[in-house]
């Protein structure tokens, strides 16, 4: 009998799948770390710069839309010239800009600091969760790449504990860039846990046999096999996380200028949250790995948005707003467990981290329009109102992608190729029955 339990792979597992997965886990965590320490920066950022919503909301905006792009030159590099040095790259360069941000003095400055900055965040994550997928083995996958992406929870409650206490210790003017700064002492953790790493078998083998036709170039996501697929992933990664940037993104402003709590409220609101999101992506790790990933994410959805206008809309004190944030950290964050295993497993080998990257950071540039889209729309309505209607129309698109894309539970990846411009990607879901 198979052991699934959430750790039995870990226990059971070689040297270099936990050694893969501590790096993996340790740059995701930085990135995630990284990205959310901004977000706690704004209200401090609109009161020192004099910048309204709308300027804030472009700060965000602009990483995360230069991600794409990122994401799509890091996915091509990572599928020519291996994960781990890509890997590595791409987070000591989102580092780099993240000091680099902490000596702008004006809005233009960050603002362009800010798209360098996104650059290296839309690398990281496909890389990191092409290399988990491919080094575990099949059965395992949902758990271990899942696991990698509980990396976000904890980064994000680093960046909440950290950048409470430095403007708390710091005059309003210098902690942001203080904040900032500090960016680099994870940094050179994860780094060193990187340094060896080594590349999956299963790339090894497929640089060795493929062809120059069959390399990765900016164009392979454009290929007829894979192409119905790169679209309905981006559609899903557009609706997940729209949402969650609506909420995640505006959650600190959302806690300061709405809900008006104290600091330390804030700290154990978040905290809780985070816990939550912790837990959801173990839970959803698990789960997928149990009844698949499409009924996974599609139960998912629905509770997220059901919590998320209940979070935002319904009148509550600050103990029940505290309480309801670990259900709300359950599935806005920890569906993303799910999503990880589920891409890896739509591509074929050679092209896999090019596709993966362009769809996820696509969806995840293009989804993150509504930070920006939230801070003009409360201009209007209030901004708990354009966040539960930014949350909604997210979730509709993700449950329409689900619909149209395969179940791919337990698929092998080197069985998941495409047959040329002119034939069709061979169906996960059969794969997926062949492996077990």
């Amino acid at each position: 009998m198979k052991k699934t339990s959430m750790f039995s792979w870990y226990r059971t597992g070689t040297a270099q799948e936990r050694r893969t997965f501590w790096a993996c886990f340790a740059g995701w965590t930085l990135d995630t770390f990284d990205a959310q320490v901004f977000s706690f920066l704004v209200p401090a950022l609109m009161a020192v710069w004099h910048i309204d919503k709308g300027q804030a909301g472009m700060l965000g905006t602009a990483a995360l839309l230069a991600s794409a792009i990122g994401g799509w030159i890091a996915g091509v590099l990572s599928d020519r010239l291996g994960r781990v040095r890509v890997l590595i790259f791409t987070v000591a360069w989102f580092t780099l800009f993240s000091i680099v941000a902490g000596f702008t003095h004006q809005f233009g400055q960050l603002l362009v600091v800010r798209i360098f900055q996104g650059l290296g965040f839309g690398g990281e994550w496909a890389v990191g969760a092409t290399l988990m997928a491919e080094v575990i083995r099949p059965e395992h996958r949902g758990r271990a790449v899942g696991l990698v992406q509980s990396g976000f929870s904890i980064g994000w409650g680093l960046a909440s504990v950290v950048t409470t206490a430095i403007l708390a210790w710091f005059p309003q003017a210098l902690s942001w860039r203080v904040a900032l700064w500090f960016t680099v002492l994870p940094a050179v953790i994860a780094l060193l846990v990187s340094r060896k790493l080594e590349e999956p078998e299963i790339f090894r083998r497929r640089v060795k046999t493929a062809s120059s036709a069959e390399k990765a170039t900016f164009m392979s996501i454009f290929r007829k096999d894979v192409l119905r697929r790169t679209v309905l992933a981006s559609l899903l990664v557009v609706g997940f996380q729209s949402s969650s940037y609506a909420i995640i993104n505006w959650l600190p402003t959302l806690l300061v200028q709405v809900r008006h709590l104290a600091p330390q409220q804030i700290v154990v609101t978040m905290l809780i949250m985070t816990g939550g999101a912790f837990v959801g992506f173990l839970g959803h790790a698990w789960l997928c790995d149990r009844i698949g990933r499409r009924p996974t994410l599609l139960l998912s959805s629905v509770a997220a948005w059901i919590l998320t206008v209940c979070y935002t809309l319904v009148p509550l004190n600050p103990t029940l707003l505290a309480l309801m944030g670990f259900p709300v950290g359950f599935f806005v964050n920890g569906m993303f467990a799910a999503v990880g295993p589920y891409l890896t497993e739509l591509f074929p080998t050679e092209i896999r981290t090019t596709c993966m990257a362009f769809s996820y950071n696509m969806g995840k540039s293009v989804g993150a329009l509504a930070v920006t889209a939230v801070g003009v729309v409360s201009a209007y309505f209030t901004l708990s109102q354009s966040i539960g209607f930014f949350c909604l129309v997210g979730y509709a698109l993700s449950v329409f992608a689900l619909m149209l894309l395969p179940e791919t539970r337990g698929a092998r990846l080197d069985a998941v190729e495409g047959n040329g411009a002119s034939g069709a990607a061979a169906d996960p879901a059969a794969l997926a029955e062949s492996s077990r």
